[in-house]
């Protein structure tokens, strides 16, 4: 697995409030959106406080990765009866139980919380679940729920709920992109970007793409992650969401050793807005944080000086890194 980038997925579509704080991207909003999560944290791949690395994904209505089960049927592919299920004797009595094997796991998903019940998704996601019979679209927005509850505190636990609202309704946009996400926050970048990219396919969204951006730089192409970070949409993202791709693509340009087109990156972004939010917290700190990876200390002494003269939420380790710079320089 690629390095642990939760807490530090790239905002999407530039809701949420954003941690972190390295040159690479954010996260967003997805996992059971409606409630569950409101904070988007983005940040960088690594740790915001001293990579410059940047991480992309959130949400609150997470949905998940397919089990290898059938599209939207309440009944894994073709309507049999999965690995592992109880079988009958001739006389109808029921044989001991075998094992269930990882496909039927998958399917069954993890245990429910009695207190989850699908209402926690907000309205647009429980709409696109109304074409499913009653209590299938029940069980997946329960299953979606969970996800978005979990993903913090355990995304792969949040994933495997999504995995099973993915077996149960692969071809729900809302429920591929709550693969791509929580398969994101549990660090299966590989497998987040193939669950984005067919939510894509389906709804047209184009708020995925700084999380794309920076799957590709954990799967180590960062000329891909640039890429996207060019795309023509980019140009219509809001401030925050536009942040996340900067952050990223400025990590991109990291990984690739070139120092200098990551500074210019970012010295394209809002880093002297006189707003307090995240996104410009962030865009701080990876700016001081590049800078001194280039070997301008004093440049990047005072910029972790206004980093921190906004971070009142403490997102960043500025402060520290002033210090360790001021004693440096003493």
């Amino acid at each position: 697995m690629a390095e642990d980038r939760r807490g530090q997925r790239p905002s999407r579509g530039g809701s949420g409030s954003g941690r972190g704080g390295s040159s690479g991207g954010g996260r967003g909003s997805s996992s059971s959106r409606g409630g569950q999560r409101s904070d988007s944290r983005g940040g960088a791949r690594g740790d915001s406080r001293g990579d410059s690395r940047s991480g992309a994904g959130r949400s609150g209505d997470t949905r998940g990765k397919a089990a290898g089960r059938g599209p939207s049927g309440g009944k894994p592919s073709g309507g049999k009866r999965p690995a592992g299920a109880q079988q009958r004797g001739p006389r109808g009595r029921a044989e001991d139980k075998q094992p269930r094997t990882a496909d039927q796991a998958a399917y069954d998903g993890p245990d429910l919380p009695e207190g989850i019940t699908g209402a926690e998704l907000d309205r647009g996601v429980r709409a696109q679940l109304k074409g499913l019979p009653e209590k299938l679209a029940a069980r997946v927005a329960r299953h979606l729920a969970a996800a978005g509850v979990f993903i913090d505190e355990d995304p792969e636990l949040a994933y495997r709920h999504a995995l099973a609202a993915r077996a149960r309704a692969s071809r729900i946009a809302v429920v591929r992109e709550a693969a791509g996400e929580t398969a994101y926050a549990a660090g299966h970048y590989a497998e987040a970007l193939s669950e984005l990219r067919a939510a894509k396919r389906m709804n047209g969204a184009t708020d995925y793409l700084p999380i794309m951006a920076d799957c590709h730089r954990a799967l180590g192409n960062p000329e891909q992650a640039i890429k996207l970070a060019k795309s023509p949409s980019v140009a219509n993202f809001s401030s925050e969401a536009k942040a996340e791709m900067t952050l990223v693509e400025a990590g991109a340009r990291r990984d690739m050793g070139q120092l200098d087109a990551a500074l210019r990156t970012l010295e394209l972004a809002p880093l002297t807005s006189k707003s307090r939010a995240a996104w410009v917290v962030r865009l701080r700190y990876a700016y001081a944080d590049t800078l001194e990876a280039a070997g301008r200390e004093s440049d990047a002494l005072a910029w972790f000086h206004r980093t921190h003269a906004i971070d009142s939420d403490e997102l960043t380790d500025s402060a520290e890194r002033a210090e360790v710079l001021e004693r440096r320089q003493a």
